[in-house]
């Protein structure tokens, strides 16, 4: 793509001038929770060292300490120049921190953001000075099951299928420096119906300006497909832009797995001829709806070969290493014979959702979950969610919002109006933002109001899973228990309403070797009995008429966790041909 800078957090919004402040910071703990008592953001001096955006339980952070700490503290010396502050403001830039992060400009306040998985900015124009300058960050974490932790452990030691804890910053931190008045974000969404893209912008405008032009050009590889200008009236601007061209065949390239194309979009902010801000960026032509129990995309049904990807590595934890290591992710993937994947509690590095448009994966986004219900729950659940779906909206790839899984933050939500209220209502919140894509309320079970009707069967006999779904689509589909000792598919006073049919989950095959870990059900002695008893699953759910879908699990080993097609550090365990064979036959 055009914008495409290597690294760059943000890759549908691109600018030219920034820098990236991931590397050695100064780093401290404090588990008596007196820093800012005793004014440790005014002066700061640690002899412990940090390699940000790795938190301290990792690695790669050169710390790996994997005990709970709940307040601990950053310092970083950044440089700026008299001549880029000039008539700029400067943007210190936060794509990831866990939980609460609190930030200090040469003792000075700059702002506090509270979620672990949204990103989130402050402006320290007015906090900085030429040359070196001061930032310190406090960030505070504990074990709250009120608060959305995704898979991340609320005990001492790992259990189940959660994991060590990710405390403070763990995606990447930047700074840059923007025009005084600017773009400050912009909303595109495909029309394919009409051949044509909705634009919403928001502007930050400092300063006053007689008249602002917004000059929008639209690109496909080294062909201009549709040039617009248009008027900024108090800060916001709108428009519709035609993306038809003769120079295609059919007149658009729309966006699939089988052919990811992708038009390059450039926004010039001007004032009286002179160009204030210039931001590239892109978009694909693709339309998701539902007809008749199935999902189509781009008018075609799609059967979805998903995968359930929770984004861990061995020693960095939910931080990629590399972007290298999100593409490996991507085309293994791919050589598994995957169209798409879940990506299971935690909200990827945005560079991840670029290559997946940029390479044709189709994504679930999901939510990271809480584990009690509460009033203050419903609030950090409710504003970072959004703050998610706003920030990643514009991703071709995403198909799929998946607030809530397996009832977890929601463990009444079969019987208790309450919760059962609070699942409709998140789901109308993001409906009346994203009107196109479809939103799973809940993945697994215990259904209220959802899109699609998603179950998770671990079943490890193919000929048992045939014959419980093969006839009994309406005894699983209602609040009967849908087999042996799990939960019901639809929450009471709920009903089926002839919603596609994913099972979300499934699989889990873990080898019986002498690596502790777990898998589901029964573990395999060799790799000819994991091809078989994944055959045998895989085949069977294919054959039942009304599943338009299925999802894996899992790619990867997570700490105790060993049910990966691949090891933690990506290695095959099985031959991924055998396994594309069975996922595409």
């Amino acid at each position: 793509m055009r914008g495409y800078r290597k690294d760059y957090p943000r890759p549908q919004f691109v600018r030219d001038s920034w820098e990236n402040l991931n590397g050695t910071w100064d780093f401290a703990f404090d588990d008596n929770n007196c820093g800012e008592q005793e004014k440790w953001y005014a002066d700061f001096r640690a002899e412990r060292k940090i390699q940000v955006p790795f938190t301290y339980e990792t690695k790669l952070s050169g710390i790996g300490e994997e005990s709970k700490h709940e307040n601990v503290w950053y310092k970083k010396v950044i440089t700026v120049d008299a001549k880029d502050l000039a008539n700029n403001s400067l943007l210190l830039h936060f794509e990831g921190s866990d939980y609460t992060t609190k930030v200090w400009v040469n003792g000075s306040f700059a702002g506090v953001h509270t979620g672990g998985y949204s990103r989130f900015s402050f402006d320290i124009t007015n906090l900085v000075i030429p040359g070196e300058n001061s930032v310190v960050v406090k960030a505070e974490d504990s074990y709250d099951r009120q608060q959305p932790r995704g898979k991340q452990r609320w005990k001492s030691d790992n259990f189940g299928c959660w994991y060590v804890q990710t405390t403070g910053i763990w995606k990447t931190v930047w700074m840059e420096y923007v025009p005084s008045v600017s773009l400050s974000g912009v909303k595109m969404t495909p029309v394919l119906s009409e051949g044509a893209l909705d634009l919403e912008f928001d502007l930050n405008i400092r300063d006053c300006r007689p008249e602002l032009l917004l000059e929008i050009t639209i690109f496909y590889k080294e062909d201009n497909i549709n040039k617009a200008m248009l008027s900024v009236l108090d800060g916001r601007a709108a428009t519709r832009m035609n993306v038809y061209s003769n120079v295609f065949e059919w007149g658009i390239k729309t966006w699939s797995p089988e052919h990811p194309d992708l038009y390059d979009i450039r926004f010039r902010l001007l004032s009286d001829g002179e160009v204030l801000d210039t931001v590239e960026s892109y978009f694909g032509m693709r339309e998701i709806r539902i007809e008749n129990s199935n999902i189509l995309l781009n008018g075609v049904p799609i059967y979805q070969r998903l995968i359930l990807d929770q984004g861990y590595w061995k020693d960095s934890h939910l931080t990629p290493p590399s972007e290298e290591a999100l593409i490996e992710d991507i085309d293994k993937i791919h050589r598994l014979g995957y169209n798409g994947l879940r990506k299971h509690q935690k909200t990827e590095d945005e560079r991840f959702l670029y290559w997946c448009d940029v390479k044709g994966m189709l994504v679930w986004s999901e939510m990271a979950s809480g584990y009690q219900f509460s009033d203050y729950a419903i609030e950090q659940f409710t504003k970072e969610w959004m703050d998610i779906v706003k920030q990643n909206y514009n991703h071709p790839c995403i198909i799929t919002w998946t607030p809530f899984n397996e009832s977890w933050g929601i463990p009444q939500v079969e019987v208790n109006p309450e919760q059962q209220h609070f699942t409709e209502a998140i789901y109308y919140l993001t409906k009346s933002f994203d009107k196109n894509r479809l939103v799973i309320v809940n993945d697994g079970w215990e259904h209220t109001i959802s899109d699609i009707i998603t179950l998770h069967d671990y079943e490890e006999a193919g000929e048992i899973f045939y014959d419980r779904y093969r006839n009994n689509k309406e005894a699983i589909l209602s609040t009967e228990i849908y087999h042996s000792g799990s939960k019901s598919a639809m929450a009471n006073g709920y009903e089926y309403k002839g919603q596609p049919i994913i099972i979300s989950e499934y699989g889990g095959i873990a080898f019986n070797n002498s690596e502790s870990g777990w898998g589901y059900g029964n573990k395999v002695n060799t790799e000819e009995d994991f091809i078989r008893r994944f055959d045998s699953i895989t085949t069977a759910m294919k054959k039942i008429p009304y599943i338009c879908g299925f999802c894996y699990t899992q790619v990867s080993d997570v700490q105790q966790e060993i049910n990966g097609l691949m090891d933690i550090d990506r290695n095959f365990k099985v031959n991924p041909e055998e396994i594309r064979k069975i996922n595409l036959k």
